[in-house]
């Protein structure tokens, strides 16, 4: 069998892919940085729509109805969420982090808050 990185003849195990440390370090290190670039680009667009929604929600309303417009206005981009959600009624949430926004028409959107659960607190939420 030869090394996936530089093609020697490995020696020893029969499910060895890598002929040395130095191949196997480099092999994951360059898939780690080529998924970081990735993911931070992505990662920066779900933080950017969220923050979108919070700048319009405020700090403590649950639910509101906007225009699409207004998002737009603000570069929200709707393609970006982290899941989706369908309710008993068929209809459509999509989720970024703790708030979730459903499409009524082509100009207005309901955007929710996750409500978090009552007396949750950090440190029972890590155990």
């Amino acid at each position: 069998m030869k090394c996936k990185i530089c093609n020697k003849n490995i020696i020893g195990r029969s499910d060895k892919i890598f002929c040395s440390i130095r191949c196997k370090n480099y092999y994951h290190t360059n898939l780690r940085r080529v998924t970081s670039l990735e993911v931070k680009e992505i990662n920066s667009i779900l933080h950017r729509n969220r923050s979108i929604l919070l700048e319009i929600m405020g700090k403590r309303v649950i639910q509101l109805q906007v225009k699409r417009l207004e998002l737009e206005k603000k570069k929200f981009q709707f393609k970006y969420h982290t899941h989706f959600h369908i309710n008993i009624h068929g209809k459509m949430y999509h989720h970024v982090y703790d708030f979730a926004w459903m499409e009524f028409s082509d100009d207005e959107v309901l955007i929710v808050r996750r409500r978090s659960k009552p007396n949750t607190k950090v440190y029972d939420i890590l155990k």
